[in-house]
């Protein structure tokens, strides 16, 4: 009897403290998947941050006695075709790859957001030309697009963030004149124009925060989408050029002793893979967490 009474509590009271443990936390960390992005980020963030101390080697210091050796207790993620140390580029690899998604969300971010809300709010002629451009960018494949572009400017590391960003901001634009269509009819807009708030002000102190949303929604999924494209150019030629430990150009390197040597390719292919699915997993979690209509499914 008090077996069975034990039983039914453990069923009935346990599963309603964990959802109210789980109602307290913020919305986004009550998705063990967006949790699990998040510390995969962390992590890579702090591996990139602490290369210098946790690298046994400089990323580009050459050991042409030790190439191409198998994962070892001294190189424990091997050596490459010119006995670098596999490791130590793979943790500068992330300062690279991770500083290429910050710069390229943020200078997309920001300029697809200024025409988004522009755009928006002045309506008519203004409006027509800024969405014809963007027209023009949505196109082109956006991967041919950065190519063309990074090709023009010249394969460099620097050129390729160029590239990507200017492939990149269409969206926010889109996304952003969205949000400001259907907020500029609303009451406190009119109440604020009514009053002669500035439109700068009006721009910046009440719709642009009431876009902010679905901005970093998209950023989320950005960071692992210019990760990857960085990578994809890096590999075809057109971004960062040996010997720069960038992941891209690691996996371009190995893919000659990829039938002999796999660890080459496969360690930088994994920590791709690893950052791409952390912050599309991040993404997901944000989206659900921010979208008034999954909100309550939370």
């Amino acid at each position: 009897m008090a077996q069975a009474i034990s039983s039914e509590l453990t069923t009935t009271f346990i599963p309603a403290a964990e959802t109210r443990t789980r109602r307290h936390l913020p919305a986004p960390l009550r998705s063990p998947l967006t949790v699990a992005g998040m510390i995969i980020i962390v992590v890579f963030i702090a591996l990139a941050l602490a290369a210098p101390l946790l690298a046994p080697y400089e990323p580009q210091q050459q050991k042409l006695a030790q190439r191409l050796k198998a994962p070892t207790t001294e190189h424990i993620m091997g050596t490459d075709q010119l006995g670098r140390d596999m490791w130590s580029r793979l943790l500068y690899g992330a300062r690279i790859s991770l500083t290429i998604g910050l710069v390229v969300v943020f200078s997309a971010g920001i300029f697809g957001t200024l025409i988004g809300l522009v755009s928006g709010y002045a309506g008519g002629i203004v409006d027509e030309v800024l969405m014809r451009l963007t027209d023009i960018f949505f196109s082109f494949p956006a991967l041919i697009l950065a190519m063309a572009i990074a090709g023009a400017l010249g394969p460099d590391l620097g050129n390729t963030m160029i590239a990507i960003a200017v492939v990149s901001w269409p969206v926010y634009a889109r996304l952003v004149r969205a949000q400001v269509l259907s907020l500029r009819r609303r009451e406190f807009i009119e109440a604020a124009e009514a009053v002669g708030v500035p439109t700068p002000r009006l721009l910046w102190r009440h719709l642009l925060p009431n876009t902010l949303a679905p901005i970093l929604v998209q950023a989320s999924f950005d960071m692992g989408a210019a990760i990857l494209a960085a990578a994809g150019l890096s590999f075809i030629g057109f971004g960062a050029q040996p010997p720069t430990p960038e992941w891209g150009v690691m996996i371009s390197e190995g893919r000659k002793y990829v039938g002999t040597h796999p660890w080459l390719s496969l360690f930088p292919a994994l920590a791709i893979l690893l950052t791409v699915a952390a912050f599309n997993l991040i993404g997901d979690g944000l989206r659900d967490a921010l979208d008034p209509r999954l909100r309550s499914q939370l």
